[in-house]
Parts: structure tokens; sequence; C-alpha cells
């Protein structure tokens, strides 16, 4: 392996735990501040901030200013993913939240697809432009266009339905949009000592973590670029292939998300599309454990499948949203989304590296296939925890309506 690759890669990789390490950090304190701050001002405050490091990164001059700067990318860019996830379950009903989170899910990964693709043409047509190299105008351009974006953000982003000031909405609509949702807790956007109760002194919290956690590993096959570091490491396939081939893991991951998700809401249930995702990604396995034995189309193949693990996603976060909405706890619920993405970041620092290592890629990176199997049995088991929790948060928020009914004064 040539020196300067080896270098390359280790920078990427630098930069890479940064940015997790910058992910957990930042997590549950955006959950605490949208509680005061509405999201569509926090939000789009934070896009603007990624966009001006982002362009900030273009004038750097070493690799330590870059460190700096994709660090303090990280914990902007930390607010958005599990924020949206908490302002979808703040508007929809359990029967129409699967789509939305879906939707959301697979257009990240549809971005992440055309974002390889724009900054591979905007380094291959402007490299030298105005004497500046490539990859200072991938950096220039991509802040650039996240600034309409954001400024669509504060204009347009509707918050929650209880505190919604979006000029699209009547009255009648705000008043439809509080009524189609069950009723809030009045001390659930409290931010002090008692959420620590409501938070770590509950089994939500660590239930949904550890179920995130052990879903965001289901996905590892295709987060850790596996396909694309056994076709470098072989090299038997063309740069072109290298950077075309891996693309089709993402298409298939969005059409198993979109699938899921509308399943998901047809049919009320989880617990079905979350197995069938193990049992998809154990098959996978067993392809590729038999590594030495199969041809590369094989192999392909094993890693295409291995993508439709993109489809736990919103199994998890549909699931996780419509049990800790029934308490009409926000703060709680917004502290345990966030903590669901910061711990699977946490597993992230370290499962590539001790698993996934480029140096396995030739022999089909036998120990994380074995890992692979262990996730997928273990989520099957950890997604009947969620179904009996799912059941009991039922009963009791039938139990706590059913009191509210009986001593209401009659009429």
């Amino acid at each position: 392996m040539p020196d300067s690759w080896m270098y390359t890669f280790q920078n990427l990789f630098l930069i890479a735990v940064l940015i997790i390490l910058a992910d957990i950090i930042g997590q549950v304190p955006h959950g605490l501040v949208i509680q005061k701050v509405p999201p569509r001002i926090w939000f789009p405050l934070m896009s603007v901030v990624w966009a001006g490091l982002t362009m900030c990164s273009a004038a750097t001059h070493n690799f330590s200013q870059l460190c700096a700067i994709r660090f303090f990318q990280g914990i902007a860019e930390a607010s958005t993913y599990s924020g949206s996830q908490y302002v979808m379950g703040s508007w929809y009903k359990s029967q129409e939240l699967g789509k939305r989170i879906g939707l959301f899910a697979a257009s990240g990964m549809a971005g992440t697809m055309f974002a390889g693709v724009m900054m591979t043409a905007i380094y291959k047509t402007m490299n030298g432009y105005s004497g500046l190299p490539g990859w200072r105008w991938v950096f220039l351009i991509d802040g650039i266009i996240t600034i309409p974006i954001a400024i669509f953000g504060f204009i347009a982003f509707p918050d929650l339905p209880e505190n919604t000031k979006s000029w699209y909405f009547s009255e009648e609509e705000k008043e439809l949009a509080i009524s189609r949702i069950p009723p809030k807790n009045p001390e659930g956007h409290k931010v002090g000592l008692s959420l620590i109760r409501r938070v770590l002194l509950t089994m939500n919290l660590w239930i949904f973590t550890l179920f995130w956690v052990i879903g965001g590993a289901l996905e590892a096959f295709s987060t850790q670029n596996c396909m694309l570091l056994w076709m470098q490491a072989s090299g038997d396939y063309s740069v072109v292939q290298n950077d075309n081939y891996p693309l089709e893991i993402t298409a298939i991951g969005i059409v198993a998300t979109l699938v899921t998700s509308v399943a998901i809401d047809a049919s009320g249930v989880h617990v079905p599309w979350g197995l069938v995702a193990c049992t998809v990604q154990l098959v996978a396995c067993i392809v590729l454990l038999c590594w030495s034995h199969i041809d590369d189309a094989a192999k392909m193949a094993a890693y295409y499948i291995a993508g439709t693990a993109y489809a736990i996603q919103p199994v998890c976060f549909t699931w996780a949203s419509k049990i800790l909405a029934r308490n009409g706890d926000d703060a709680a619920r917004a502290i345990t989304l966030y903590s669901m993405n910061g711990a699977s970041s946490v597993l992230f620092a370290f499962w590539g590296v001790v698993l996934y290592p480029a140096t396995d890629a030739s022999t089909g990176f036998r120990k994380g296939t074995i890992a692979m199997v262990v996730v997928a049995i273990l989520l099957a088991l950890w997604i009947g925890i969620v179904w009996w929790r799912d059941r009991k948060s039922i009963a009791t928020a039938d139990r706590q309506s059913l009191e509210l009914e009986t001593t209401k004064d009659p009429p």
C-alpha cells in the first residue's frame, strides 16, 4: 500500500472521528435548546453556521485547521437528524408517521448520492478556475448552496403545532393540528432537574437508545463502505466502477426504506418489518461467510442485499416516536431521540476500525460478518423487548385516560 495513500486514509479517518465526536457532544444540548428556542430559528441557524464553516474550509492551509473546522461543523449538524424526527413526531398521527420518517431518511440517502456526484463534477470542471484548486471550489459552492435552504427554513419551517407561527396555516388549521395529536403534558417542555428524572429514571431512554445502537450496527456493511473497500483491494475494477457500483447500495436502501415506511403505516405494526430486515441481513452474512467459494457476482449481490438494512431506520425511529409521544412529555421525547443518535455515533467511533478495517477487505471482513450475525440476532430479540414496551405504554395510556374520565365532574 503506497505511503501517500495510507497518509490520506489516516487523515480521512481522523476527520471522521472528529465529526463523530462532535456529533456525540452536540446531540443532547440541541435537544435541550429546542425546548426554549423554536426549531424554526435553531435549525436554520445551525445550517447557516454549518455553511459558513464549510466556506471557511476553503481557506484552510493545513490539516490541523481543517480538523478544527470539521469538529465545529459536526456540532452544528448534530441538530438536524434527531430534531427533524422530533418535529415530525409532533405533527403526525401514529399511522401517518412512518411514511414521513421514511421519506426523510430516504431523502438523506439521496442527498448523499447527489453530493458525491456534485463534488466530483465541481472538482473536475472548476479545478484551477480563478487560480483556485478544485477542492476549494467544492467547499465554497457547498456552503453557498446551503444558505438559500437555511433562509427557506427561517421562512417556512413550521415549529410545533402548539406554537407554530407559519403564515401558510390558518387558525382553524392550527387548531385542527393540535386536536389530531395526543394531549401534551403541561410540564413537558420544562428543562431542569425534573428532566433528569423524567429521562434517566425511565426505561424508555435505555430501551430506545440500545434499540438504535443495535439497529444502526445492522447497516454496517453499507455505512462502512465494505463493498468499495473490497473492490479497491482487489484491483480488478476501474476508478469509474469504484465510484458507481457502490451507489446502487444506496439506491436499494432508498427503495427498501420507502417500502418499509409505507408498510408500517398501512399495517400499523413494526415487528414483522424489523424481523425482515434482520433476516435479509443474515442471508447476506451467509453468502459472505462463503467468501473463498463464491465469485465476484455473488459477493456484489450480498453487498447489494445488505443495503436493505437501511430500512431499519423507519422501524426504529417511527416506533420510538409513537411510544414516546404517548405520555406527552416533549422534552423527554426530544432528549431520548437525540440520545439514540448520539449513542449510535459512539458505537461507530470504533466499530468500523475494529471489525471492518481496510486490511480485511480482501478476505471479506470475516470478523465483521460474524459480528453482523450476532447483531441481527440480537436486534431480533431486542425488537421483542420494544414490542413489550409498546404494549405496556398503551396499557398505561389507556389507564390514565380512564382515570381522567372518571375524575371529571358529571355534566
